[in-house]
């Protein structure tokens, strides 16, 4: 007797759909068999489900038991087959009432403990968005899981805790009720930081609120005890509320990762990531045998905040390149080749030199000319040239430290960045970007068109300041989100010198 039911595998931030054949009778009594290109984690899953099946009060076929997973081309990882292997083998023994239209209506997804429980697994959510698409009805899979599976309103959701409950929900002896859940309010990340509380650095502050607008990467260049990681740690306080799309495309990515809180269906907050300096490059980009999203995707719609820029590996830095430039990052193993989304915020913080006091009025700097030039040169041109503002952080001044005067607070700051926002969100309806740092070079031409006087000043800059192709499309994106700043429809020459000023002075 054979039997099919539906299950999913997830590649990446997709997935693909899976049908689990089970067949009994024939060869070795007793034996049981997985096949479908299965990883070590599926085939042991033999174990688990015979173990689950026994403690749930049935019988594990004494027959041979064959269990295929198809298509047999793409590799199954990880234990999400343990409850679409059970289920499919006890309909095939005939001990559950599943009809085949019922079978190939539902999917089903779970790891099953030796007692029968079901825990949680990844990457629900990149496959309960795409099930209805399937012909899919219904959804049996940990209770754990449900709040991210309901984020599909099209599709019943069945919380399950054990394979006992489930076979009794099927053979209507005790109903499992489908999950239902709270709409989701969308804020920003609970942090200690505000910039009420961060006394001078007027200039930085306004640099972070055109970066927050825009998008925008950003480097802090400053001495010791300056504020930089204060500052930057603050910077979520000034971002707009996610808004659905981005909050699912984050959440797919935390899913997949493993890293969803259980008690959350949908992540509400713009995330904040700060890696240490040792940090390698696969942790950055993401790898594994089978790739997983690394910082930079973990990062996606919030901040990737990397401290000490300068003692990072000039190899670990250079993975960059690719999701500075195009929001992606492809990661290729010997398992495959994966690409997830990495439209970050790069706030970096970097001292000047070694031992961070060149050219400081009050302390000399201890470091030798060549140790200067090899500390700047582990930050190459085209990764600055990727960096749309570059700040330098002074010192500040004792007076201002004890000043008792009344500083804008992150609201304020939030609620101009929101209406730039909105106006990027108004401007890019039709376009497949959200904010003005996705632009490509034909939507820049589109979007920032600037006047024959504005035309002159960028001209000159260009020359005087030898700016890249690269730099003077990033120069005008930087001025279009100045200009929604102050809700202007135009870019003016006023902007663009603002946009020029926060480009690297030449040594």
């Amino acid at each position: 007797m054979s039997s099919k039911i539906l299950s999913a595998a997830c590649v990446g931030l997709d997935a693909n759909l899976v049908e689990v054949e089970a067949d009994t009778g024939g060869g070795q009594l007793g034996s049981f068999a997985v096949v479908g290109l299965p990883d070590l984690a599926v085939q042991e899953s033999r174990e688990r489900v015979r173990s689950a099946i026994k403690n749930s009060g049935f019988d594990f076929p004494k027959l041979k038991v064959t269990v295929n997973l198809a298509p047999a081309d793409l590799k199954k990882i990880g234990p999400i087959y343990d409850l679409p292997i059970a289920v499919s083998i006890l309909k095939a023994a005939n001990k559950i009432a599943l009809s085949d239209q019922a079978a190939t209506q539902s999917l089903f997804l779970g790891e099953l403990a030796l007692n029968g429980d079901l825990r949680p697994v990844n990457g629900v959510l990149p496959i309960a968005l795409v099930a209805d698409r399937w012909n899919v009805k219904t959804v049996y899979l940990p209770a754990d899981n449900a709040p991210e599976a309901n984020l599909n309103k099209k599709i019943e959701v069945i919380p399950v805790k054990n394979l006992k409950d489930l076979i009794a929900h099927m053979e209507k002896d005790a109903e499992i009720p489908a999950f239902t859940a709270p709409d989701i309010e969308f804020t920003n990340q609970e942090t200690d930081y505000d910039m009420a509380q961060i006394n001078g650095q007027e200039q930085v502050k306004r640099a972070m609120e055109i970066a927050a607008a825009g998008a925008h990467n950003m480097l802090m260049v400053g001495p010791p005890g300056s504020g930089k990681t204060m500052l930057a740690k603050a910077m979520p306080s000034i971002l707009p509320d996610l808004i659905l799309e981005e909050a699912l495309e984050l959440t797919k990515i935390y899913s997949v990762a493993g890293k969803l809180s259980g008690n959350s269906a949908l992540i509400n907050s713009r995330p904040f990531r700060s890696p240490h300096h040792t940090t390698s490059g696969v942790a950055l980009v993401g790898g594994g045998t089978w790739p997983k999203p690394g910082e930079i995707s973990l990062a996606h719609r919030g901040v990737l905040f990397l401290d000490e820029f300068a003692e990072f590996s000039r190899a670990t830095l250079e993975n960059l390149r690719q999701p500075l430039e195009d929001g992606i990052i492809q990661v290729s193993r010997a398992a495959g080749s994966l690409t997830f989304p990495a439209k970050f915020i790069l706030v970096a913080a970097m001292n000047p030199c070694p031992c961070g006091y060149l050219n400081d009025r009050e302390k000399n700097c201890l470091c030798g000319s060549g140790q200067i030039l090899s500390y700047k040169k582990k930050i190459s041109g085209p990764i600055l040239d990727r960096i749309d503002l570059h700040i330098d952080v002074p010192k500040v001044k004792f007076e201002k430290l004890i000043a008792s005067v009344h500083l804008e607070d992150s609201a304020s700051i939030k609620r101009r960045v929101e209406a730039a926002r909105k106006k990027q969100l108004e401007r890019f309806k039709s376009e497949n970007c959200l904010t003005n740092s996705e632009m490509s070079s034909e939507m820049v031409k589109k979007y920032c068109r600037i006047d024959e006087q504005s035309a002159n000043l960028l001209r000159t800059a260009v020359n005087q300041l030898q700016l890249s192709a690269r730099a003077y499309f990033r120069v005008l994106k930087l001025a279009r989100t100045i200009a929604d700043l102050e809700s202007s429809d135009r870019i003016t020459g006023q902007h663009l010198a603002e946009a020029l000023q926060y480009r690297p002075k030449i040594e």
